[in-house]
C-alpha cells in the first residue's frame, strides 16, 4: 500500500512539473513592424474610409501546441491614426471621436486562446478604448512557423485577425454624425502580423 501511495504521489508530482514546464514553453514573439499592421474600415455615406494605427507595441506568446500558456497583449497609440487626410485625422483625435489627449491608448489583453478548427483560433479578452472596457472575441488565422528566408537564425510566424465592433459602444463619437447619416457606427478591424523570434 505504501509503495502504491508513493507511486501515486510521484506520478502527480511529475505531472505538476510537466504542466509547469508547458506553461513556460510558449516563447515570446517580436513584431516585424515593416510587415505588420492594425487597420480599420468604416462607411462614410457611400464610400469606405480606410485607416491604420502605425504606432503599436505588445507581447505575443503563441504556441498552437500549448494554448494554455499563449497570450496576447496589444497597445495602440491613438495619435498614430492615419487616414491620409490630415484634417480628418485631427478631427478623429479630437473629443468628437477618440479624444486622444485624455485617452492616448487602445489596449487589448487576451484571457484565453482556443482552437476552433484547422488554422482557425480565437483570442477571447478585454478591449479598452477611451473610458470603456468590454469583453470581445477576436478570431484569427494562424499560418504557421518557418525559418525566415531573409534573416538567418530567425523564425517567422504569420497571424491574421478580423472583427467588427460598434464604435459608439466605446464612446468613439456621441452618435451625432451617425444620426446625420455621415459616419457609420460599425468599424471593421483587421490585424495582420508577421512575428519574429530567434531560433
Amino acid at each position: 500500500m505504501k509503495k502504491t501511495h508513493a507511486l501515486v504521489i510521484g506520478v502527480l508530482a511529475a505531472f505538476i512539473i510537466f504542466s509547469q514546464s508547458l506553461a513556460i514553453a510558449a516563447s515570446e514573439w517580436q513584431f516585424d513592424q515593416a510587415h505588420s499592421s492594425f487597420r480599420f474600415a468604416i462607411k462614410h455615406i457611400y464610400s469606405t474610409v480606410h485607416g491604420s494605427f502605425d504606432d503599436y507595441s505588445g507581447i505575443v506568446h503563441f504556441d498552437p501546441y500549448n494554448l494554455a500558456a499563449s497570450k496576447m497583449h496589444f497597445e495602440i497609440a491613438v495619435k498614430s491614426i492615419q487616414t491620409q487626410i490630415n484634417k480628418r485625422d485631427k478631427h478623429l483625435l479630437s473629443p468628437d471621436f477618440f479624444d486622444a489627449g485624455q485617452y492616448p491608448r487602445i489596449v487589448f489583453d487576451s484571457t484565453e486562446i482556443t482552437h476552433s478548427g484547422g488554422n482557425q483560433y480565437v483570442a477571447t479578452g478585454k478591449l479598452t478604448m477611451k473610458d470603456v472596457t468590454q469583453d470581445i472575441v477576436l478570431p484569427f488565422l494562424y499560418y504557421g512557423i518557418k525559418n525566415h528566408p531573409a534573416i538567418p537564425g530567425t523564425e517567422v510566424m504569420g497571424l491574421d485577425a478580423a472583427m467588427s465592433l460598434n464604435r459608439l459602444d466605446y464612446h468613439v463619437g456621441d452618435g451625432k454624425f451617425y444620426n446625420m447619416g455621415i459616419v457609420d457606427d460599425t468599424v471593421v478591424i483587421t490585424v495582420s502580423l508577421e512575428m519574429l523570434r530567434k531560433k
